[in-house]
């Protein structure tokens, strides 16, 4: 098996598909982002509290899961929780400039 020398390549561009999805990325406005992550919160916190109600249920053997399902909702609330002071924030300060 053989070694073949490094070579620079100039940067490619993304393939179609991905260009496609690029452009779909780019025509979803900031609500709309928003809108996405605050449902992918929610489905978190609902998922932690499914694992919790099936680990009582006896359904989920392993208590890890539930850990991890609970610590992944954890976390994305409290990552919601300082998009949203940065936003209040920024608000607060726009408000306190002079026109």
């Amino acid at each position: 098996m053989g070694i073949a020398p490094l070579k620079l390549l100039p940067v490619q561009g993304k393939s179609t598909s991905e260009s496609g999805s690029a452009a779909a990325v780019g025509t979803k406005d900031f609500g709309q982002f928003l809108t996405d992550a605050l449902n992918d919160v929610n489905k978190l916190q609902n998922d932690s509290a499914q694992a919790s109600l099936d680990l009582a249920a006896g359904k989920i053997q392993d208590i890890s899961q539930v850990t991890i399902a609970a610590e992944k909702a954890t976390i994305a609330l409290q990552l919601t929780m300082q998009v949203r002071n940065k936003v209040v924030d920024a608000y607060q300060e726009v408000m306190r400039m002079q026109v």
